[in-house]
């Protein structure tokens, strides 16, 4: 990212959590969700996603567990209302196109504004959506900033903790399946 927050990306990932735009602190301290407050890093280790709960310092070894990090906007600011829709607007096709480029399995969206701008639709409900994008299943979280406190931790981590289900299903059926197909090969 051209502000000083970079993606943490690699190809074929499980999940790429998107977040709405970097924060101050964050993109000053140049790591994912670094602010004081925010809740996301232990978010993802209580539902599954990381054995142990990652440092925001240590940001890039998520990679070691099928996850990427992005932000649908790359201006960083105090607070995501700060963002107008035109910037949501002017970020959706090369946003959707990194999707599509990094072919992640899901794509979750850290809240519902930049889902909401990006898809045109004004209501949409907390996880699974029915649409996909940049070829990817949409999942739809609370976003984990220190300033949501619409959702308490553990509300956090249970809505989180089903997207870290639906996934180890879809591998579990996916081996399944592969072993099927070799069985009847050979």
């Amino acid at each position: 990212m051209s502000e000083g927050l970079e993606d943490i990306l690699a190809e074929q990932l499980a999940v790429i959590f998107c977040g709405i735009n970097p924060g101050l602190t964050a993109a000053a301290q140049g790591h994912h969700f670094a602010g004081r407050g925010n809740r996301f890093w232990r978010t993802l280790h209580l539902a599954g996603f990381t054995p142990e709960e990652v440092r925001p310092e240590n940001d890039r070894t998520i990679l070691q567990y099928q996850c990427g990090l992005t932000a649908v906007v790359e201006r960083p600011t105090a607070r995501a209302d700060q963002l107008s829709l035109h910037e949501f607007t002017a970020a959706a096709a090369d946003f959707e196109r990194k999707i599509e480029r990094y072919a992640p399995r899901y794509v979750a969206f850290l809240g519902k504004a930049a889902y909401c701008a990006l898809s045109g639709q004004r209501q949409i409900n907390w996880g699974r959506q029915s649409q996909t994008f940049g070829n990817a299943s949409v999942w739809v979280l609370p976003n984990p900033s220190g300033r949501n406190r619409a959702f308490t931790q553990d509300q956090l981590v249970d809505a989180y903790r089903q997207l870290h289900c639906a996934m180890s299903e879809s591998s579990q059926r996916m081996a399944t399946a592969q072993n099927l197909h070799s069985a009847e090969v050979g």
